[in-house]
């Protein structure tokens, strides 16, 4: 019996959308990734991109358990001597909601060509609106 490989020609994406509110953070981004990457489809293989456009919305409704929203702190450095800057969740909340979704999300995905590919299909919104209803996305139920 031989091995087989799905062409990428063939594939059809679908549009799915997830409402975040409510949602655990880490939970939540496992099913978003697994979504992106295809891992829910019985043509998955590891190094095609056959996964579905993942819409996130209410992602400033998305819940850290414990005390992560005080506690936990964002690192970013530019190069530069003093150029260290951290931010807690709750800051970074405040100003880009999006961004803890799709912080948790990137670090879930291939940390290669394969996974910058896949993080572009994923859209978040902090509200409930978005501009991709001509797209008919499905719901992808959280489950968490």
């Amino acid at each position: 019996m031989k091995t087989f490989l799905p062409k990428v020609d063939v594939q059809r994406r679908n549009w799915r959308v997830i409402d975040a509110n409510g949602a655990i953070l880490g939970r939540l981004a496992s099913q978003v990734a697994d979504a992106l990457r295809g891992k829910d489809k019985p043509t998955f293989a590891p190094h095609l991109d056959a996964g579905d456009f993942v819409v996130v919305i209410n992602a400033e409704k998305v819940v850290l358990s414990g005390k992560k929203e005080t506690d936990k702190e964002y690192m970013t450095y530019s190069g530069w001597k003093g150029g260290e800057k951290r931010r807690t969740v709750a800051q970074i909340r405040q100003k880009h909601p999006e961004r803890l979704v799709e912080h948790a999300v990137r670090g879930m995905l291939p940390k290669n060509r394969l996974g910058d590919r896949l993080f572009t299909k994923l859209k978040v919104y902090p509200g409930d609106k978005h501009p991709h209803a001509a797209q008919q996305p499905a719901s992808l139920s959280y489950a968490g």
